[in-house]
């Protein structure tokens, strides 16, 4: 970023945020007491693809990227040469680890969230304990 030349790597990153309206729309669901409905179950699936798309298969690419083209990377960026390429290697599996842990932890989240939970959290409901 600094020489101007990690465009691909910003827009790989801000394609991962296509999953944010999905996350959003799930909570409004949540809250206006729609989470036993198809809708909350359609966006959760949507949720679980585009996270898997946009933030674990992206992601593997763009550290795949990286340690192809690590050369070139530090060839540009001084405070990069003094990592190491090992540790760019070790760097690139932990962080692919850690994206595709989070992904079967949603799929679980929604397949409960599906299922239901026996309090009621609609705003009527929220309203009487008041």
């Amino acid at each position: 970023m600094l020489t101007g030349e990690g465009q691909l790597y910003t827009f790989m990153v801000l394609i991962s945020e296509t999953t944010t309206p999905g996350i959003n729309l799930r909570w409004y669901l949540d809250t206006v007491g729609m989470k036993r409905s198809k809708a909350y179950l359609v966006n959760g699936v949507v949720i679980f693809v585009a996270w898997f798309v946009a933030r674990v298969l992206l992601f593997m690419y763009l550290f795949y990227h990286i340690y192809l083209h690590y050369d070139q990377l530090t060839a540009n960026c001084n405070f990069l040469v003094k990592a190491g390429k090992a540790d760019a290697q070790l760097w690139a599996i932990v962080n692919i680890r850690c994206a595709v842990s989070p992904i079967s932890y949603e799929l679980i989240l929604v397949r409960k969230d599906y299922k239901g939970i026996k309090e009621d959290i609609s705003k009527a409901a929220v309203k009487k304990r008041v």
